[in-house]
């Protein structure tokens, strides 16, 4: 968990992880085991071939080790910064049973710079299939699909409702967790397999339903854009926002830049965030960053937050406060927030997930000084797409409701990523996707036989 020094990183937006460098992956390459039943494949949703791009790089063929992920992966640069890879494929790398795991997650962005800088190359595109299939989304989860398509051989026209491409990954995680110019290029990328990008179209409004399953397949790949708030008293009071919000005027509209930009944001001298996941990490750094003295407020212990342990311990190291097994009950305040008041949680009690259930300590109560308060509890499918389709079976969070191979009630309708499985990582997104891609293809292939 290395990074630049803290209180250099609070006053900008620059990456905080510098990575490893070359030799130190070549070394790091050398520890991986090569083992006959290479388990870490198995922990990787996009089923890379770990074991394969390795071996590629303990013999210096950082080229060579970027082409071999981008047979299954086409955003190793984002994925090498945002995957947990901690809790998936080092997790199950047979080395850290004695040691610490190969750091898969650092290799695998080393070569992808390395790759962006000296070596654009794509995969091979199939010929032509004749088929059309419109993608919705442009997330994670859309460019995988979309990918994945393109390269079997389909015209793929990818949806966008927003003026930039990149969904969760462009409006939602902090440039100095994953630079935009990252970003850019990885889209970019997928776009130069021939996938037609189309901005500023807003499926159900700016094209009707109706017009969108005439393709000869749908992929529905909207994430989760629509976020929950706390239904608590004070929550219309000027200064709330939810992370969502908060993080889109920052990262996508140059807030944090106002009034160079046309996008104001309220800069808040003492900011409470409620939530303990990554969203929340990322909402709490990027306030403290824009000037604020910053607390969030999670219901369960430490040990229980969700977010990456790299995350919290970035937060901490920026002076971010921490306060533990605590609810919000009312924002205070008239007009604007003034306040937070909060309840004690009581956790000697356990779930059916073996997590301590918060369970409120009446009278237990406590406020905290704020000027902004800001939700990162969860978010949900958007509705508008999904309401408007006669036939798609939703779930009863809105989300759309498919088999494991994406498919929904409708034939030739697909769906994938955090619409169809709730808000959930981008690597988990992106799995959901190559599946549905993979049955698209399938289905193809059965017509024409």
């Amino acid at each position: 968990m290395s990074g630049r020094p803290a209180q250099e990183r609070v006053h900008d937006f620059l990456e905080v992880d510098p990575g490893i460098t070359e030799d130190e992956a070549v070394v790091e390459a050398s520890r991986c085991m090569e083992c006959k039943k290479p388990l870490c494949i198995q922990g990787c949703p996009v089923q890379i071939d770990i074991p394969a791009f390795i071996e590629r790089i303990s013999q210096g063929d950082f080229i060579g080790a970027a082409d071999k992920i981008k047979e299954q992966n086409m955003l190793p640069a984002i994925c090498g910064r945002v995957c947990p890879q901690e809790t998936q494929c080092e997790a199950t790398c047979i080395l850290g049973k004695k040691d610490k795991p190969v750091r898969i997650g650092q290799l695998e962005r080393l070569v992808a710079d390395i790759a962006r800088n000296r070596d654009q190359k794509v995969p091979k595109v199939a010929e032509s299939s004749g088929k059309k299939v419109a993608v919705v989304g442009s997330g994670p989860a859309g460019l995988t699909a979309s990918a994945e398509l393109a390269k079997a051989g389909h015209h793929v026209i990818l949806y966008e409702s927003l003026h930039m491409p990149g969904g969760v990954l462009t409006y939602g995680i902090p440039a100095f967790r994953l630079p935009k110019e990252i970003v850019d290029f990885e889209i970019k990328q997928v776009l130069s397999l021939g996938v037609e990008l189309r901005t500023n179209h807003f499926i159900g409004r700016t094209l009707t339903a109706e017009e969108l399953l005439q393709y000869d397949a749908v992929l529905l790949a909207t994430g989760a854009g629509l976020p929950y708030f706390m239904d608590i008293e004070g929550e219309n009071l000027n200064g709330v926002y939810s992370a969502n919000e908060f993080l889109t005027r920052i990262n996508l509209m140059c807030a944090d830049e106002f009034p160079t930009y046309d996008t104001p944001v309220l800069k808040g001298k003492n900011v409470v965030v409620i939530g303990g996941g990554n969203v929340a990490m990322d909402a709490a750094r990027v306030a403290r960053r824009i000037g604020g003295d910053v607390t969030i407020v999670y219901r369960r212990r430490e040990e229980d937050l969700p977010a990456r342990l790299a995350e919290v311990y970035h937060a901490q190291e920026e002076g971010i406060s921490f306060v533990y097994c605590a609810a919000p009950t009312k924002i205070l305040g008239e007009r604007a927030v003034t306040g937070i008041e909060c309840i004690r949680m009581n956790m000697d009690v356990l779930d059916d997930s073996g997590r301590p259930k918060p369970i409120p300590i009446e009278g237990d109560t406590f406020t905290i000084d704020a000027d902004i308060i800001i939700g990162a509890i969860g978010q949900g499918p958007n509705p508008v797409l999904l309401r408007e389709i006669d036939g798609l079976t939703l779930g009863r969070s809105g989300n759309v409701i498919t088999s494991e191979h994406g498919e929904t009630s409708i034939p030739h309708v697909f769906a994938a990523g955090d619409a169809s499985s709730g808000a959930a990582t981008v690597i988990l997104a992106m799995g959901t996707a190559k599946k549905a891609a993979q049955t698209i293809n399938r289905m193809f292939k059965e017509e024409q036989l």
